[in-house]
């Protein structure tokens, strides 16, 4: 069985207004001693049984683009991922010249997710993004020229005073500059970010961001983005394998503060403290993957949830109830059910969770 590595690089240069993910702000590099706690780590873990060479490696954040590449080299040569691994490096515009992005490259990243998210300027501040749409455009020309032939961009939908121009803006931004995958998200207002305390004015309301996100589908799929996943579209072939790990309840490790892990279907965590995690502190556990994960997670995806499946590899079925839901929901438009497969359609994804509680 495979095995995807997360490791968490959780520094940025500015926290973003709408962000609620563990990083700290108003660090401009990466300590050499997180690498050196995170090298540690790998090497307590290779010693354990369930270690595999990882045939997948992402780098998220934070920003992880704040690595220098001798930092980048060092907890790949640590981690002696497999030969055709997809090593996944997550990159801001701003953080990241040419000269940085061909050492990323000759250190071993060959895959770059960029952060655009707008092609907005005015956007962009509202968010409290560091780059202007330029400079998104610029990191990915780069990016290209540096080798790394396999590039993602992230987008996100229903800002505050959000048009469909933007969208399509965007959209033709990262197109044109050759990304094989794009990511898109809805805005979401969390608690204890500064959007959570002082809403933005004029965002859109729920129908207006579900008219977003499908005319994003719908856009996507005219430039030859396929739709695989709730949130992720991509040319054939440049699905994102690390993801994939996630979604199909595969073995992934994560190493670093607030980063999970989920091991033979056990789950544990991080605790959420970068010094704590320096001084040595270990993963705690999180519970068991269950067969309702397990729906809950290949219902995010296109091609949907195999009943077979289900029942060999979790020994659940369907109840008659169950069955007779989905039913209803194929009637109204929200899921397409083929044979013993069920899958979500873009309307149906919209409200995922409704179903999934209706469900399970």
């Amino acid at each position: 069985m495979t095995l995807g590595i997360y490791l968490h690089i959780p520094f940025c240069f500015q926290k973003c207004n709408y962000c609620d993910f563990y990083s700290l702000g108003c660090s401009r590099s990466v300590p050499q001693e997180y690498i050196d706690a995170l090298r540690r780590e790998i090497a307590r873990w290779k010693q354990k049984e369930s270690w595999r060479r990882p045939a997948t490696v992402y780098f998220g954040g934070g920003t992880p683009s704040l690595l220098n590449a001798r930092q980048l080299e060092a907890l790949l040569d640590a981690l002696e991922p497999l030969p055709d691994a997809e090593i996944t490096l997550e990159a801001n515009p701003g953080t990241a010249d040419a000269a940085k992005l061909r050492d990323f490259r000759t250190a071993g990243a060959n895959r770059l997710s960029v952060g655009v998210q707008s092609a907005s300027d005015a956007s962009l501040h509202r968010l409290g993004r560091i780059h202007t749409a330029a400079e998104s455009r610029t990191m990915l020309q780069n990016a290209a020229a540096a080798g790394f032939e396999n590039i993602s961009g992230d987008v996100m939908l229903a800002l505050p005073e959000y048009s469909v121009k933007e969208l399509y803006d965007t959209l033709e931004l990262l197109c044109g500059c050759g990304v094989k995958h794009i990511s898109s998200y809805l805005l979401k207002i969390e608690p204890g970010t500064p959007f959570g305390k002082s809403p933005p004015q004029g965002l859109p309301d729920e129908d207006a961001a579900a008219d977003f996100y499908l005319a994003c589908v719908e856009e996507c799929a005219a430039r030859g983005f396929a739709q695989y996943e709730i949130s992720n579209f991509a040319l054939p072939g440049y699905e994102s394998r690390h993801n994939l790990c996630y979604w199909n309840c595969q073995d992934y490790l994560g190493i670093g503060p607030a980063a999970h892990s989920c091991i033979g279907s056990r789950r544990f965590c991080y605790p959420a403290d970068t010094a704590a995690f320096i001084a040595g502190a270990q993963p705690v556990p999180d519970g068991e993957c269950t067969a309702e994960d397990f729906i809950l997670l290949q219902l995010r995806l296109a091609k949907g949830l195999s009943l077979a499946e289900l029942q060999g590899r979790w020994g659940v079925s369907f109840s008659a109830a169950q069955q007779a839901f989905l039913r209803r929901c194929e009637k109204n438009g929200l899921a397409a059910l083929d044979g013993d497969r069920i899958r979500l359609t873009p309307r149906g994804l919209l409200v995922q969770n409704s179903i999934l509680c209706n469900l399970v």
